[in-house]
């Protein structure tokens, strides 16, 4: 049996997501604010891994027209900046134009306002400082790490908040007794017990993956290999596909979940490139394989569950699904 075209896969998925793109206001319809940064990190990544430079303008109309919503692409939640500053570090690397790096380091310096002494340190969610969450602090986490490999002299010391915000995360308890990451902290600055949600055991891959690359420690890689291996086996079904915790008892997902599967596949393919376990490999490919035969429509739309069957489209469930698909282009054999 000939292998499957992942690349013509990504291509159908890519082309459908474009559908939703309003150039006018360089984001995608019917999705929210932070949804976008994931669409555009997306369009990035298929871009980089496929040398497909079809979609590739987007980068820059989005760059123009998105701020003229939110200035400098912040507004009052600390992770939705998170996001556009990560996705405006993807745009860098892929073009190398340094406003684009400019941008997510106005971010990251806008975000730590949202580091105090609350529960010893950590971000809060928002600027009405009520609720300290694991995916804030991630993505600060992530961020600087990032920053600091692409900021010579680092002069600001990313990696300082890089270092700092790994030692509170692990510090406080939030990976819990089953190897995943809740959700956040309770007023008395303890884990909450709260859903252990794919997005976060995604973008600590990151930060782990990062911090181990910059400094050799192979503490960092084991940790990452712990929660991705807790996903491979307590957040999939039967046949090893990913599933979102709201997937359950034909309960919904809303317009945010229904993001989170493919921020996860793109974090734990980053954390593949340090730690080349096969298991992340075969489990990328097997998904992308799942979401082609069970979860399309006519139109190269896929839906909210990966096992199918197909649900609804929208510019979230796409964007997720491309993710994926990205992932399992750079992991094809021959690739």
């Amino acid at each position: 049996m000939a292998d499957p075209d992942y690349r013509t896969w990504a291509a159908a998925g890519i082309s459908a997501l474009q559908r939703w793109y309003d150039p006018s206001t360089g984001q995608w319809k019917s999705t929210s604010w932070w949804n976008a940064a994931n669409a555009l990190t997306a369009v990035i990544g298929y871009t980089k891994l496929t040398g497909d430079g079809t979609h590739a303008g987007v980068i820059g109309t989005t760059f123009a027209a998105a701020r003229r919503r939110h200035a400098d692409f912040i507004n009052h939640y600390y992770d939705d900046n998170g996001w556009w500053a990560l996705a405006w570090v993807a745009a860098y690397d892929l073009t190398r134009d340094p406003r684009y790096l400019d941008a997510a380091r106005t971010i990251f310096a806008h975000n730590v306002a949202g580091w105090d002494d609350t529960c010893s340190g950590g971000l809060w969610w928002n600027e009405s400082k009520t609720y300290k969450n694991a995916i804030t602090t991630e993505l600060f986490l992530t961020l600087a790490a990032l920053l600091h490999q692409r900021t010579p002299g680092d002069d600001v010391s990313y990696l300082t908040w890089a270092l700092r915000a790994w030692q509170w995360f692990s510090s406080h308890g939030l990976v819990g007794a089953d190897g995943l990451v809740n959700d956040g902290l309770t007023a008395r600055c303890e884990n909450n017990g709260g859903t252990t949600w794919t997005y976060n055991q995604g973008v600590i891959l990151g930060g782990l993956g990062a911090l181990f690359e910059i400094t050799g420690d192979q503490a960092y890689l084991a940790q990452g290999e712990s929660i991705a291996g807790a996903v491979l086996s307590k957040l999939t079904t039967a046949p090893g596909i990913l599933t979102e915790p709201c997937e359950a008892g034909g309960q919904g997902c809303d317009g945010d979940q229904v993001q989170f599967k493919g921020i996860f596949v793109r974090y734990l393919y980053d954390f593949w490139l340090r730690s080349r376990q096969p298991a992340y490999r075969e489990f990328i490919l097997g998904n992308a394989r799942s979401l082609w035969a069970s979860n399309k429509n006519a139109n190269d739309e896929f839906g909210l569950r990966w096992t199918g069957p197909f649900d609804q489209a929208d510019a979230a469930r796409q964007s997720s699904a491309l993710d994926g698909l990205n992932a399992a282009v750079a992991l094809a054999p021959g690739s």
